[in-house]
């Protein structure tokens, strides 16, 4: 894993930028300041409006640009802010001490409106927003005592300072220096610890989560700044304006606001000022189609969102040469000398831990013990509860009942970000980075373990980029610090959250699959990586498929089943453990429904894979796999969690494209099809997890498999269909929602049966099926393959689907280890060894046992 390191010179974007991006304020400030005094009247105060909605659209920006929260009421606060200092100056107050009150009632307001808002996502925080501007627009109206009502107010005070009173140019200028001041101020905090919460929040809430940072905490913080900034721009409109009322702030000004957010580009520093001056200016330059203006910024964003995804400013930064910055990156030695050097816990202790949904115990009564120094594997078959059990450790599920102990410290049922600030570090199956952050900043996201710090101090300091840049390199990444993770393969993706997850100095680390859709080479370096780890300290717990892997590195492992704990020991013992053979074979116990007569192979094949090469991103999951299914034939597609067995359904299903090769369908070529061309071909799949609709009904979702048929459901097929499942029977008209898993996978498969299928694809059938459910399931698939029906099953039980099939191939890797009859190959002790690891290395020639 330690590659020589090299000097990272790479580009990065937000630091050639602050003097540059600071003297454009000035310059606009000044700018603004001189037009404001060569002219007057009606241009002097479109300035001041240009102004005040720079000031809204900051906070604005904050919340959407940063925090990617989506708020439709920000008029509400403006309206707010303006009211608060109408009312506080007519009563006397200082306009100073006005504009200070109002801002701050905004800000509360703000926070109050965030303790809802902020749990909700989507339109329903956009409608809560709305509400809210809809509640503040007829309070106004209603309070007529404290507001005027309708009749508004007006006579207020202009600013003064001692003796001297603002005139209008005076308080244009005041409004033109505050804007100017907020984008300075939102250039600062962007780059600070609170922008890097807030943007990693936006990108991904969970992984922010679990680096320490409190979603609430974030997101409201989010909200009281755009909703002091609302206030702050309300008190400046009222002077201005000399005159307030409801109909100052209708509802529709709220989406011009967002329109001028988006419009300038979120997130960017002079966002707001250029989308405040086209939302202001372009009405007055089209003040003859005044009653066509939003329809106008509507054509316009629609143009401005295809051509600049990122706004008028992110699209011209595309054209402005970046200037680079080297960063040294802190030594291999000297960042592993610092991981074995910070403090530690004494390790995880799991006791009695249990958590049940829906009834159904996820997790049951699981103790595990995982020490400093020593990798700890969870292993098991899908559905065994081991990312459920990753997740309790980590916060985000509270038990039912039991205890996780980081030393003496309970943290069962304490939120994700407490779990973080306890030592607790972790990664996920499918990466969660920032992705519109650079790999760098992913990476520095978790050096202040959820810690803000102060407001306008630089997160990404020459010491920080450093230490991150030194991680990386210690992982083992060694490509451009500063391109967009989301960019990044699928390899760099797996060793950047890793680095970031080092940056927290955890004490547990965590680690959910992170050798799925790596190449061997990529296995071996990480193997290495997490032994490392390991020896300097940290409690490294594994979860992961890939049983070789596991065997090698794996101090001690807990294999699960269904929830509940099978054994806790050495490699060695759970390799040779019957009821972990019995839990990824299946029970011998068992019996499928045996053919009656021999199966006989026909001339050619139904479906046929040539050389099948496929994958996600760079690294391929399947590597030239060869496959026959005769006609009438039951082939069974063997392999342990992680081998490829769903990615090749996947593949023939046109889900997913071919790298390399062919798939044939009665003599058809077919790799090159759309998935519903596939279907109306004849290949059917049953899905992995049902994928029922549950909304419909049971008629409903069976009648759906026959909607590439040139006729309808009839009477009679549904009769028949009814007469194979019973079970169904009295439930064809419930939802399929309210149905067991059971009776939903037996749905699923009359689904496909109705679209006449040439060949059927199932995937793990018996996927967290009871015993007996798994048997009536199982004798049903013998009396499809006995009637002929074409089928290749994928089942994590390989002692049942061997029973049933009549021909087997076992993957591993990606490659065809073993293959042959079913009878002969259940005998195979390959079969054992693909599944808990010892099998023969994938680049020899798959051994064929005689047909």
């Amino acid at each position: 894993m330690m590659k020589s390191l090299r000097e990272f010179k790479n580009p990065i974007p937000k630091l050639n930028k602050p003097v540059a991006l600071d003297c454009t304020i000035i310059l606009a400030v000044i700018g603004g300041l001189i037009g404001v005094s060569i002219t007057g009247g009606y241009t002097q105060f479109v300035i001041g409006l240009v102004a005040i909605t720079t000031v809204l659209c900051v906070g604005l920006n904050v919340l959407y640009g940063l925090t990617g929260l989506v708020s439709l009421g920000q008029v509400g606060f403006f309206a707010i802010g303006a009211y608060a200092s109408a009312i506080l100056t007519l009563a006397g107050l200082n306009f100073w001490l006005s504009l200070v009150a109002a801002t701050l009632i905004a800000a509360i307001a703000g926070c109050v409106l965030a303790i809802s808002a902020v749990r909700m996502a989507g339109p329903f925080l956009a409608m809560v927003t709305i509400a809210f501007a809809f509640i503040v627009e007829h309070g106004a109206i209603e309070w007529r005592s404290l507001t005027g009502g309708q009749n508004g107010l007006m006579g207020f005070p202009m600013p003064q300072i001692g003796s001297y009173v603002f005139a209008e140019r005076d308080l244009v200028m005041l409004c033109v220096i505050v804007g100017g001041i907020g984008l300075l101020a939102f250039r600062r905090l962007a780059v600070s610890g609170w922008g890097m919460a807030m943007t990693s929040m936006r990108d991904a809430e969970i992984a922010a989560s679990s680096l320490g940072y409190n979603a609430f905490a974030v997101k409201a913080s989010g909200f009281a700044i755009a909703a002091a900034m609302a206030g702050l721009a309300g008190a400046l409109y009222a002077p201005l304006m000399m005159f307030i009322a409801p109909s100052n702030f209708p509802i529709s000004q709220s989406i011009l606001y967002l329109f001028a957010v988006i419009l300038g580009g979120a997130g960017t520093v002079l966002g707001p000022f250029v989308g405040a001056s086209v939302s202001v200016l372009l009405p007055e330059l089209l003040s003859d189609f005044a009653e066509y203006r939003l329809l106008i910024f509507g054509a316009l964003l629609i143009v401005v969102l295809l051509i600049a995804p990122r706004g008028l400013v992110g699209m011209a930064e595309r054209f402005i040469p970046i200037a680079k910055r080297g960063v040294k990156a802190v030594p291999p030695a000297e960042i592993e000398a610092g991981l074995k050097a910070y403090p530690k816990s004494d390790g995880l202790t799991v006791h009695d831990v249990s958590i049940s949904f829906g009834g159904v115990k996820a997790v049951n009564s699981v103790s595990f013990a995982a020490k400093p120094g020593q990798v700890t594997s969870i292993i098991g078959p899908n559905g065994a509860g081991k990312t459920t059990l990753l997740n309790i450790i980590s916060g985000f599920y509270k038990p039912t009942e039991g205890a996780v102990r980081i030393g003496d410290q309970d943290i069962a049922g304490r939120p994700t970000d407490f779990a973080a600030r306890s030592g607790i570090a972790r990664t996920y199956q499918a990466t969660r980075l920032f992705e519109n952050m650079s790999v760098i900043d992913n990476v520095i996201a978790g050096l202040p373990v959820g810690r803000f710090g102060a407001p306008f101090s630089v997160i990404a300091s020459d010491k920080n980029r450093s230490h991150a840049a030194g991680l990386l390199a210690f992982c083992g990444y060694l490509g451009d610090i500063d391109a967009r993770a989301g960019d990044l393969p699928h390899v760099d993706r797996r060793l950047v959250e890793i680095a970031r997850s080092l940056a927290t100095k955890p004490g547990v680390l965590l680690l959910d699959e992170p050798a799925a859709g790596l190449m061997h080479a990529d296995k071996v370096s990480l193997a290495k990586l997490l032994r490392q780890l390991a020896d300097a300290g940290i409690t490294v717990v594994l979860v992961e498929h890939d049983m070789e892997m596991v065997m090698g590195i794996s101090d001690h492992i807990l294999a699960v089943d269904a929830g509940t704990p099978i054994i806790f020991g050495s490699p060695q013992a759970v390799q040779n453990d019957p009821q972990v053979i019995a839990a990824y074979l299946g029970d011998g116990d068992m019996k499928a429904r045996p053919r009656p007569i021999p199966f006989e192979v026909g001339a050619s094949p139904v479906i046929e894979t040539l050389r099948l090469t496929a994958g996600y991103g760079a690294a391929p999951v399947l590597q030239s796999v060869d496959l026959k299914v005769q006609q009438g034939e039951m082939v069974a597609l063997l392999g342990a969690n992680g081998a490829g067995k769903s990615t090749f359904l996947t593949a023939l299903a046109g889900l997913l494209r071919p790298v390399k090769g062919s798939i044939v369908l009665n003599n058809e070529y077919i790799h090159t099809l759309a998935p519903h061309q596939i279907v109306e071909q004849g290949l059917i799949l049953v899905p992995e997890g049902r994928q029922v609709f549950p909304e419909l009904t049971v008629r409903e979702n069976i009648e759906l498999g026959a909607y590439k048929q040139p006729k309808p459901v009839s009477k009679d097929e549904l009769e028949a269909i009814l007469n194979r499942f019973p079970r169904l029977r009295d439930r064809i008209n419930s939802l399929a929602g309210h149905l067991s898993g059971g009776e939903q996978q037996m749905m699923a498969i009359a689904r496909g049966l109705v679209a006449k299928p040439k060949a059927l694809l199932l995937d793990e059938p018996s996927l967290g099926l009871a015993p007996a459910m798994t048997e009536e399931l199982y004798a049903i698939l013998g009396e499809l393959r006995d009637e002929g029906v074409t089928i290749l099953l994928v089942d994590q039980m390989a002692t049942m689907a061997l029973s049933v099939a009549d021909y087997a191939y076992v993957l591993e890797q990606g490659q065809v280890v073993a293959q042959g009859k079913a009878s002969e190959l259940r005998r195979d002790e390959r079969l054992i060894a693909a599944y808990l690891g010892g099998a023969e290395q994938t680049t020899k020639e798959p051994k064929k046992v005689a047909q």
